[in-house]
């Protein structure tokens, strides 16, 4: 077995999970009629993406370390599932920006420059591009993906004398 294979496969299922939220939002309309209320709704995405980063760590321990798994094997099990997410997230956010949802950008700077919440239309551009997004993705996966381990472990850990 592949020293890695389960980071890699679970990396694989978020990134799937990811594009399949997506494409949840798009379908009921948070991309376009209903954009004033993606800025909320966009967040409940923590919860599918927490349990598979949970899941993946479960599995690591159970599968690879033989259902004891210390919590500094946790985190770099985390780190590398975060790093491969955030190596493929500009190709995950091309695939969102121009192949799912090309019409999100132009519909939420429009919303954007209604509301107020930018004054011009530069702002609103800058901030809602491809570009941007794509930086974003990056250190968002591995934030919050560090950040999800970090919280995980502590209750997934193996604890010192334990036989689990």
């Amino acid at each position: 077995m592949n020293k890695y294979s389960i980071e890699i496969k679970w990396a694989i299922y978020f990134i799937a999970m990811s594009l399949g939220w997506m494409l949840l939002e798009k379908w009921v309309g948070l991309h376009s009629t209903h954009i004033d209320k993606h800025m909320y709704l966009t967040n409940l995405f923590a919860i599918p993406a927490v349990v598979v980063m949970v899941m993946a760590l479960k599995e690591k321990k159970k599968l690879f370390y033989d259902g004891k798994m210390s919590y500094k094997r946790g985190l770099i099990c985390g780190l590398i599932i975060s790093l491969m997410i955030a190596l493929f997230s500009p190709l995950t956010q091309w695939i969102i920006s121009y192949v799912i949802t090309p019409e999100y950008f132009p519909n939420v700077i429009e919303h954007s420059l209604k509301t107020g919440y930018y004054k011009s239309r530069a702002e609103a551009e800058a901030f809602f591009s491809y570009n941007n997004y794509a930086v974003q993705s990056v250190v968002a996966s591995i934030v919050m993906g560090m950040s999800t381990t970090a919280i995980a472990m502590i209750f997934l850990r193996t604890k010192p004398n334990s036989t689990s």
